[in-house]
């Protein structure tokens, strides 16, 4: 359905909409309909926030002070260095999110996932509907599988599941990182859902943020300069 995008280090990506989301997949998570996708994104957050920026962007404008760690993280985890690519590790994030039933995160990342690989969402929605028999490799296959051990409880990944990634080609500093963005998205998607932010329908919204390659940081810098 999509052709292979290059992504430059740092320039402007031309994105077409129906390169990154098929007609449906806005609405569903692999061909299943998703439990949140016939939800109502909150009208309201919890708390007055004074901007209208959906999802993690309204509250890193609330609370700058806990933005830039945050965004910190981000930009090591999906933008450092790593054998793993950008778009492994935006699988991997958008993977949890879905399994976290957050519709924010879990359309956010899965844009930036489509966006960088050659199947597009195809594959996004594949893995998400069933990891065993999606088309990705057993190594990737092995980290997903620890990445949704840690959404149930960190202490559901088993030394069978470490051995199975490291058969398959997986470093100690890959299965880290896994442990570690599937965590920190437990984390980001109860934070996002917990203060009911709103998380638009349009995938657009998600596209146009796909498109940007200035890294976690670099965007966080940017959006403040245009908020000012």
């Amino acid at each position: 359905m999509t052709t292979a995008l290059t992504l430059p280090a740092r320039s402007t990506i031309d994105i077409k909409l129906t390169d990154i989301f098929n007609p449906r997949a806005i609405a569903r998570v692999g061909g299943r309909e998703p439990s949140f996708a016939g939800l109502e994104s909150p009208t309201s957050p919890h708390i007055k926030l004074d901007t209208d920026e959906p999802g993690i962007r309204g509250l890193f404008r609330f609370r700058p002070e806990t933005a830039l760690p945050l965004a910190h993280l981000s930009e090591v985890l999906f933008c450092g260095d790593s054998t793993l690519s950008r778009a492994d590790r935006e699988l991997i994030a958008a993977y949890v999110s879905s399994l976290n039933e957050c519709r924010f995160c879990y359309y956010t990342h899965a844009a930036f996932a489509a966006a960088r690989l050659p199947e597009g969402m195809d594959l996004v929605d594949q893995i998400c509907a069933d990891l065993t028999t999606a088309p990705v490799s057993n190594k990737m296959k092995a980290l997903l599988s620890i990445a949704g051990s840690v959404q149930e409880s960190g202490r559901n990944v088993t030394k069978q599941q470490v051995a199975q990634a490291k058969s398959s080609g997986a470093t100690d500093v890959e299965i880290h990182d896994t442990v570690l963005i599937a965590a920190a998205f437990c984390m980001y998607n109860r934070y996002v859902d917990g203060l009911a932010t709103f998380a638009p329908d349009d995938p657009e919204v998600y596209v146009a943020r796909a498109q940007r390659t200035e890294g976690y940081l670099g965007v966080l810098a940017a959006d403040s300069v245009h908020a000012a």
